[in-house]
């Protein structure tokens, strides 16, 4: 066989190779290359908030324009609500797009219409085109089959009729089935989350998704002076439920539809220990969370009236601020899983790692 025949193969893959390579490479230099889709090099970063009353600043006041019952919206979202705490570098933007009485659905890639805003994560994404998205929080879920605001209802209202059982006696079964039915529901949001990001030109791993749980806004710590209409209406047994067990079942359903869409996970069943609504005889620094509150101004106005109490048991300018500084320090660390927790000197401290994951997993 001459040389030349002998050599014919190996020319044909090189010839094979080359030929995607040199074709790319004029497509660069003419201009004609597709764009990927996302924010221009220059783009400011930014954090995004997506989620409900938790997040949104429901009960902090000060509420941005247009979310204060403006044209029917009652979003609620607060100018100094925890992703506004999270102590970021000044090139960094914060954004919250969290809704008051948001579910999954309104978080995820739909069509539904909420407070007359459209879905959250369909604004992520045209955000995500502006902004430099570097990471995503989102809180939701408590509005879904768990229902911790008509629970918490149903559990004043036990107080209030004098209720022998209480409200717990008929939770402590089904809360974890509500949980249970919560999962899938937030794991769809979640995937949706994911997906829009990619629209908008970003790889999974080139942002990061935090999904946040929920702190027990009261507990049984409540002082019996305002275990009254006046604070907290509430049986000492029904919040020793919602303390040891609703908030911890609640934030494993949490970790476990986080862990399904590869996000991590920072826990705040602990954060409130200590800190609860009617825990103090002021309402100072020591509570983190508002009693029951009423806007006697919105009393008097038809199409404002059902809101007046929207704002009770939901963390305080003092709780946001707490959780927004523990959510940014876990923003700067690579860990997967992370805890608030309250310690000795009166803030919230952050842990990590197995300290963290053993407090999740119960």
């Amino acid at each position: 066989m001459r040389a030349r025949d002998r050599f014919r193969p190996l020319r044909l893959v090189l010839f094979t190779l080359a030929v995607p390579i040199i074709g790319a490479s004029v497509l660069t230099a003419d201009g004609r290359a597709p764009v990927a889709p996302g924010p221009p090099a220059e783009a400011p970063h930014a954090v995004v908030a997506l989620g409900d009353s938790s997040m949104s600043g429901e009960g902090v006041g000060d509420y941005e324009p247009g979310t204060n019952g403006e044209n029917g919206n009652w979003c609620h979202r607060s100018n100094r609500a925890l992703v506004h705490h999270t102590a970021m570098t000044k090139a960094i933007t914060t954004i919250n797009l969290a809704c008051s009485g948001a579910i999954a659905r309104d978080v995820g890639l739909t069509d539904t219409i909420h407070h007359t805003e459209r879905s959250q994560a369909q604004r992520l994404a045209e955000l995500a085109r502006l902004f430099r998205v570097t990471t995503v929080v989102v809180q939701m879920g408590a509005n879904d089959d768990p229902g911790f605001a008509r629970t918490v209802t149903d559990c004043a209202g036990a107080w209030l009729l004098g209720r022998p059982a209480g409200c717990a006696a008929n939770l402590t079964e089904d809360w974890p089935k509500r949980v249970d039915r919560m999962v899938p529901k937030v794991g769809t949001a979640l995937a949706d989350i994911r997906t829009a990001m990619r629209k908008a030109g970003y790889r999974d791993d080139s942002y990061s998704l935090v999904v946040q749980s929920y702190a027990a806004p009261v507990g049984p710590n409540l002082l019996s002076g305002l275990q009254s209409l006046a604070g907290c209406p509430f049986r000492l047994e029904d919040l020793q439920w919602v303390r040891t067990k609703a908030v911890y079942q609640l934030s494993d359903g949490l970790r476990r539809a986080a862990d399904s869409a590869g996000a991590r996970f920072l826990d705040l069943a602990d954060a409130g220990i200590g800190h609860e609504a009617c825990s103090s005889a002021e309402e100072g620094k020591s509570e983190w969370f508002t009693r029951l509150t009423v806007n006697w101004g919105d009393l008097r106005h038809e199409n404002r009236a059902r809101h007046a109490m929207q704002e009770s048991f939901h963390p305080n300018g003092n709780g946001h601020e707490q959780i927004g500084r523990c959510l940014g320090r876990f923003l700067r660390t690579p860990e997967r899983i992370g805890a608030c927790v309250p310690s000795p000197t009166g803030d919230l401290d952050l842990v990590t790692g197995e300290a963290a994951l053993k407090r999740a997993s119960g």
